[in-house]
């Protein structure tokens, strides 16, 4: 994949150059990531090659972080402080660049075709926020967005961007200074889940987290669809036909779109519920159904120093752990 592109259109200034999104080719590689939930606040240090270098997950208080696009999302400001103090004070963290894993809900993902899109990023930029002006809850002139080319279904440009409300990322930025720790990429967990999906079939994945699911298509390298959407309950009491019903539309509009139907799905947050899930699944998409991780494990896409991570379903630092190395 071009990162040139991602790299000229996602940087922002705010005192200093900082990097906000470059999906999947991301450059520069912290060496420590900080992934927020509504659940808990988990964070891992990796060596300059790659391995798990530590790890620490502080369980956050019902409500003191709740994900949102618009709203504020730190409710209990108090916990959540502590919360990353605690994963700071394990790991050592000082003076050092994190990649920063928001919740999903916090960055809006559009996978858009254009007949003809601008090289430059002085006028890709503009053009996109026009473009998104009425698909985003909030003022375009207020956000961080950043973009990247990949390849097209046929003809013209296909482009993935990704924008968030400047007032929330800078409010999870907040939470990292008092430990005197940067973010140097920002993005959302799912996005870093991503590169688990190492199949070459067009896949599905599912995610749950809170009260969100984010439904991806990943089909070769190329992301060829996303949806994030609240569901009326948590993982915890989600029925297969509340999953089904809200990963359907995706899932149609890819087979409409490609001609193709999917032929793998990959779930991440259902834990000890994924086996209600699977013959549902199964028999909607007559195909291989599993876990994320479990997948990667079985199909030998893991290092094997990432199986502490994936053992505590601590995917989006493992999707960071793949990317990095």
């Amino acid at each position: 994949m071009n990162n040139a592109g991602a790299y000229q259109g996602g940087m922002y200034k705010i005192e200093a150059v900082r990097r906000f999104l470059r999906w999947l080719d991301a450059t520069p590689h912290p060496t420590v990531a900080i992934e927020f939930t509504p659940e808990q606040v988990s964070a891992a240090r990796f060596t300059r090659t790659g391995s798990l270098d530590g790890f620490a997950v502080e369980t956050l208080p019902p409500g003191a972080l709740v994900p949102s696009a618009i709203e504020s999302n730190i409710l209990n400001a108090i916990a959540v402080k502590a919360a990353v103090a605690g994963v700071s004070k394990t790991l050592k963290l000082k003076d050092e660049d994190t990649a920063l894993l928001v919740p999903d809900p916090v960055i809006r993902v559009f996978v858009q075709h254009f007949d003809d899109f601008p090289r430059s990023a002085e006028e890709a930029v503009p053009m996109l926020r026009w473009k998104l002006k009425k698909s985003v809850p909030f003022e375009v002139d207020e956000t961080l967005l950043s973009y990247m080319r990949q390849q097209p279904r046929s003809d013209g440009v296909d482009v993935v961007t990704a924008i968030a409300r400047l007032r929330i990322i800078k409010e999870y930025e907040a939470l990292l200074e008092p430990q005197g720790v940067r973010a140097g990429v920002v993005l959302s967990s799912t996005l870093a889940a991503i590169s688990l999906l190492e199949d070459p079939r067009p896949t599905l994945l599912a995610r749950l987290s809170g009260t969100s699911l984010t439904t991806a298509i990943v089909r070769e390298g190329v992301l060829a669809g996303y949806r994030c959407t609240e569901l009326p309950t948590t993982a915890a009491e989600v029925t297969p036909q509340m999953l089904l019903e809200e990963v359907y539309p995706l899932a149609a509009y890819y087979q409409d779109t490609w001609q193709e139907g999917i032929q793998a799905v990959r779930v991440a947050g259902l834990r000890r519920r994924l086996p209600e899930f699977l013959r549902p699944l199964e028999d909607e998409f007559k195909c291989d159904v599993g876990s994320l991780l479990n997948s990667a494990v079985s199909e030998g896409h893991l290092r094997s120093d990432a199986r502490p991570l994936a053992d505590r379903e601590l995917e989006g630092l493992v999707g960071w752990m793949m990317h990095r190395s």
